[in-house]
């Protein structure tokens, strides 16, 4: 299969204040361009849009196209689990809201030290294989967001494991948090066929500053931005697919366009993105992907990416969104009560309470 995903993750909306409110008409003609050129794997989760990804997939997708024509995977949402009656009920609606008989891949969702912990006190993996017996998942893997050594001690316990979802980006290859050059190290050790998310970094390798893109211009005028980074991480041995949150049929048609005949980096090109990527270093102050994973049952309603967003651009000089914009979609940074489930359920692990208090210090 074409190694493009089409992630249900980061969907055009008709307001962007409302994480529900898709442009389905837009959606539709995303999916039949995908699927005409020959792409058939699509991704969504349980929690992605305030729980409605799912639904927009079968409006989308599933109602329109013969079940043999394409690729789901979903996800089991470790983090809205809390007894082993859970797992039945969710994964019965997933069903449900998809509108599928089965899943071609279905995952453990964002496993962590403290998440893996939850699955192990649940039964998560074991729930998992009897329905693979059921023939309501045909393969069967996790997301990961943690260290190197926690992935090869999840892998070394469950070899029934068939694939791996891993954040691997040339920005946080080396990075200390993410690890995404050490977990595919693992990944591959353990034998684990690798799908990849975040290639992009939630739209941070789309936006490089000025200097970053020259560089990457004199070298391939003609290949967007994202397309390095989309390219960096298709190019990885073991890696069978690639996910992408289309946000418009722009981006989409970009996207296919160069993977549909995939060339992989050179080793100068190789070069070049890690360039790239001291560059970025140097002008983000907050490495956030927009998964908006730490805006769910914030009790303050803090849209935490958009301050941080708003803090990026401050750093870098360039136009923003007003502070006050940002806030009316919710509480303020300064409301934040220092509660924590933000940070327990980000997959950088930022310090997101210290950084709010930066983005109120900076803006209020």
């Amino acid at each position: 299969m074409k190694k493009l995903g089409f992630g249900f993750m980061r969907l055009p909306l008709l307001d962007g204040n409302d994480q529900t409110s898709f442009d389905m008409e837009q959606i539709k003609g995303m999916v039949d361009s995908f699927l005409e050129q020959g792409f058939t794997y699509f991704d969504t989760a349980y929690m992605y849009h305030n729980g409605k990804s799912e639904g927009a997939m079968k409006e989308a997708l599933i109602k329109r196209y013969p079940r043999d024509s394409f690729l789901v995977a979903d996800k089991l949402p470790t983090m809205s689990l809390n007894e082993k009656e859970d797992m039945e009920r969710i994964f019965n609606e997933q069903l449900e809201r998809c509108g599928v008989e089965y899943f071609d891949y279905y995952l453990l969702h964002c496993l962590s030290t403290n998440l893996y912990e939850v699955a192990e006190r649940l039964g998560a993996f074991e729930f998992a294989m009897q329905k693979k017996k059921e023939g309501k998942i045909r393969r069967l893997g996790f997301s990961f967001h943690d260290k190197a050594e926690v992935l090869d001690k999840i892998l070394t316990a469950h070899p029934e494991t068939e694939f791996v979802q891993l954040q691997i980006n040339y920005l946080d290859w080396e990075d200390e948090n993410v690890q995404s050059r050490l977990c595919y190290e693992v990944a591959r050790k353990h034998g684990k066929d690798i799908i990849i998310m975040e290639p992009v970094k939630g739209g941070t390798l789309a936006r490089v500053p000025a200097k970053a893109e020259k560089l990457l211009k004199e070298l391939e005028p003609d290949m967007s931005v994202p397309s390095w980074a989309i390219r960096f991480a298709a190019g990885l041995e073991g890696v069978i697919m690639v996910l992408s949150g289309m946000s418009n049929t722009h981006q989409l048609l970009d996207n296919t366009g160069y993977m549909s005949d995939f060339k992989p980096l050179s080793d100068k090109e190789k070069e070049a993105v890690f360039n790239v990527a001291e560059i970025i270093k140097s002008t983000v102050e907050v490495p956030c992907t927009s998964c908006r994973y730490c805006v769910e049952g914030c009790p303050m309603d803090i849209q935490i990416p958009d301050y941080f967003g708003l803090l990026n651009a401050e750093k870098q000089g360039i136009a923003h969104d007003d502070y006050n914009t940002v806030a009316s979609k919710g509480g303020k940074a300064s409301d934040c009560i220092e509660c924590g489930q933000c940070e327990s359920h980000c997959p950088q692990q930022l310090e997101i309470i210290k950084r709010l208090k930066d983005v109120a210090k900076v803006f209020e």
